[in-house]
């Protein structure tokens, strides 16, 4: 279940030093390429055992790190709402009020109001005249309701 302050076992004030602990039945994975020149790990993927990719899992820079990122990889996890991996764009709009669309080169990014979830849509979804445009401000209207979620994040700061 993803809540407004967690997602599954994690919550917004958990610590990264925890995270051995939150998941002891799940297997933890570090950016071992930062790890050896001697910086704090980016990146940390956590699997479940037998597997499969749960979440990917950003530290924040702080002193004592917390997680500052969370992108869901596993479409079991959902919101209260019901909307996942699986969701379309149409689920999202039912479900929620859009705050916002931000355009990038090939993606747009949904976010939520008084969220931090947020979705990214591949610019593929979108009609053919919209794709290959960064310049243009995408509203809702022009995303399709079938448009599929590429991501799902958790932005906590």
């Amino acid at each position: 279940m993803i809540t407004k302050a967690s997602i599954g076992k994690l919550d917004k004030s958990s610590l990264a030093r925890d995270l051995e602990i939150i998941y002891e039945q799940d297997s933890i994975v570090k950016d071992t390429a930062r790890l050896l020149v001697g910086f704090g790990a980016k990146k940390i993927d956590v699997y479940e055992k037998g597997g499969k990719h749960l979440l990917t899992l950003t530290p924040s820079s702080d002193s004592i790190p917390t997680i500052e990122n969370v992108r869901i990889q596993d479409p079991r996890f959902k919101t209260e709402m019901g909307i996942g991996l699986h969701s379309t764009f149409k689920d999202i709009k039912d479900k929620y009020e859009i705050s916002k669309i931000v355009t990038s080169t090939k993606n747009v990014v949904v976010l939520i109001k008084n969220s931090d979830l947020y979705f990214t849509i591949d610019k593929e979804e979108l009609p053919s005249s919209l794709r290959y445009v960064s310049s243009v401000n995408i509203e809702a209207v022009q995303i399709p309701d079938e448009a599929k979620i590429k991501y799902m994040m958790l932005g906590w700061e």
